[in-house]
């Protein structure tokens, strides 16, 4: 075989399994604009998880921060 059929042959492999997956050969704009709005849902769900994340902790902290403070002014008014 020579590159040429081996392209041909893949290339035929490729648009089968595209196909296999309900992409059409001429819906390459939408698929590929599909793929950019799952890339940037995926971003946003990632940049809130690390915001939950860092409020968490921000919440943790403040707690245990108040809970010192307070056993602090007890302890200081006996």
């Amino acid at each position: 075989m020579n590159s040429d059929e081996i392209e041909a042959i893949v290339a035929k492999a490729v648009i089968a399994t595209l196909t296999t997956f309900g992409v059409e050969k001429d819906d390459r704009k939408e698929f590929r604009a599909d793929l950019d709005h799952l890339r940037r849902w995926r971003k946003s769900v990632e940049h809130a998880q690390s915001y939950t994340f860092k409020a968490v902790i921000t919440v943790i902290v403040t707690g245990f921060v108040g809970a010192v403070l307070l056993g602090v002014k007890v302890m200081l008014g006996k």
